[in-house]
């Protein structure tokens, strides 16, 4: 099991940079950012975690680029993975979505993990022209398109939202980037990701984790795929007996926020984070 971070990015505080790479000389697996192009300020999408208008935290309407953000952590970093938690590609032209994916995974040398959202925030993605009740269908196109893009030496696709002619596109991935849907746990999303993704990123406020791994797990088979889903749990406060029982079940990753304080600040919590998690990321005897 492995053990990541997620810095919501923003134009204060510590810089992605900073935080990965003492992230990763802590040992982590993995570092994750989100997205978000804007916030509107008038919307009818209620936030999932106040349930109403109100947002949890400003830096909803400060994040940065996420791709931007991420290039920046390649320059400084070795090891570490590549993550959204979660971008939102629909809110992208996919030819370019695609590119610039890839760009991000050759030069950092295959270290990009793609974790994608349908969007609770449906007056943004409208912003984008994404028609409503269709954002799933819009998703699951953009994936197989950019797949497409990033595997065939003479790429088409022709559907409903994204359509184009035999192309070849340069770099191809040193690893097509694994694809995890950060979304509720229900019956509806597993047999998506069944579908159409490579594994499962709880919500922060996802509850039950344990008996929804065993849905997903249920939903992957009736679906005829190969192997385990990835399972990334979103965690708080590090419990090592429920670490421990996660492991056991299969989960992949979990991941953990940072505080929104000063550089100085995250680097010591992120030292005491590591120190915390030592016991389960050592080898079982």
């Amino acid at each position: 099991m492995k053990f990541g971070i997620t810095l919501f990015t923003s134009d204060r505080g510590i810089t992605p940079a900073s935080a990965a790479r003492a992230a990763e000389s802590l040992g982590f697996d993995s570092f994750y950012v989100p997205e978000h192009t804007h916030i509107p300020v008038k919307r009818d999408a209620a936030h999932p975690q106040t349930g109403d208008a109100s947002l949890p935290d400003d830096r909803y309407m400060r994040t940065l680029d996420p791709w931007v953000a991420l290039a920046s952590v390649s320059a400084v970093t070795e090891r570490i993975e590549l993550g959204t938690s979660v971008a939102l590609p629909v809110e992208h032209d996919p030819i370019t979505l695609a590119k610039t994916i890839a760009s991000l995974d050759h030069l950092s040398g295959g270290r990009v993990v793609l974790g994608v959202g349908y969007g609770w925030n449906t007056d943004e993605l409208a912003d984008h022209g994404v028609p409503a009740g269709r954002r799933r269908t819009m998703l699951r196109e953009y994936l197989e398109a950019m797949r497409a893009l990033w595997t065939e030496e003479e790429a088409s696709f022709d559907g409903e939202f994204v359509q184009f002619g035999p192309s070849w596109a340069w770099p191809k991935p040193t690893r097509i980037p694994p694809v995890i849907v950060g979304a509720k746990g229900t019956d509806k999303n597993f047999a998506w990701i069944a579908r159409s993704a490579d594994g499962w990123m709880t919500t922060p406020i996802e509850q039950d984790v344990e008996d929804r791994i065993e849905a997903l797990g249920a939903a992957w088979r009736e679906r005829g795929r190969a192997g385990q889903p990835q399972v990334v749990v979103l965690d708080g406060k590090p419990d090592l007996d429920r670490l421990r029982r996660w492991r056991d079940l299969g989960v992949t990753e979990v991941v953990y926020g940072m505080p929104d304080r000063s550089e100085d600040e995250v680097i010591a919590y992120l030292g005491r984070l590591a120190g915390k998690l030592e016991p389960v990321r050592a080898p079982v005897a």
